[in-house]
């Protein structure tokens, strides 16, 4: 939701990358900076109304970026896709640095203006893990953000770093980051930071990602 600069080219980002992006914006001007060779879909409303929603695809959605120019705007678009439509990689977009802390305690990742990028925004967007925070100098070792399945939860993280024999160095837990100690729990909402080898990066996701084995 949101078709101004950064929504643009978000868009425009997950369509190169192979994804069917839906953009909604209450200004049907807005989506001419979408340029002439963008094939997703255009919906003039805002995102928090249902029926919007539904024409833009959201039953079918695995994301979903609320860039709108309202911070009101954002939460409650990103709480009505979350909680109504079960869409779990949601982010908003909040100019409040004070409020974002706040709604990340309600579990919906937030990226305030202060510390905004489309990369930041991908990051949480996309499960895959193909925006890494951070890569050693020989390109063989890389700190992801790391998708993980809800049947994690109430698990230790020592679990699962055992699983995925991937170091942990620190979890995102509403709105400050936690180094786990021994015993620490996976919560819901938590954003797990995983330090992986590249060689290790497809079997560390789809571990992950999954539920635990016994579940």
């Amino acid at each position: 939701m949101g078709c101004g600069r950064v929504g643009s080219t978000l868009a425009r980002s997950l369509e190169k990358r192979g994804h069917t992006v839906a953009v909604i914006d209450l200004d049907s001007e807005a989506f001419r900076r979408l340029g002439p060779d963008f094939a997703g879909k255009t919906v003039r409303g805002v995102g928090f109304d249902r029926e919007v929603l539904l024409e833009a695809g959201i039953e079918d959605a695995e994301g979903f970026a609320a860039v709108s120019s309202g911070d009101n705007s954002n939460i409650l678009s990103a709480r009505v896709v979350r909680e109504t439509f079960g869409v779990e990689n949601v982010v908003a977009r909040i100019y409040d640095p004070g409020r974002a802390e706040v709604y990340e305690r309600l579990g919906i990742p937030t990226v305030a203006t202060v510390r905004w990028t489309a990369d930041q925004v991908l990051r949480r967007l996309l499960p895959s893990g193909s925006e890494p925070q951070w890569r050693d100098p020989s390109g063989s070792v890389r700190l992801m953000e790391v998708h993980v399945d809800r049947a994690w939860v109430g698990r230790a993280i020592e679990q699962m770093e055992e699983a995925t024999g991937a170091r942990i160095p620190f979890v995102f837990r509403m709105g400050s980051g936690m180094v786990p100690k021994r015993g620490s729990v996976f919560q819901d909402g938590d954003l797990v930071y995983a330090a992986v080898a590249d060689a290790k990066l497809a079997s560390v996701e789809a571990i992950l990602g999954s539920p635990p084995r016994g579940v």
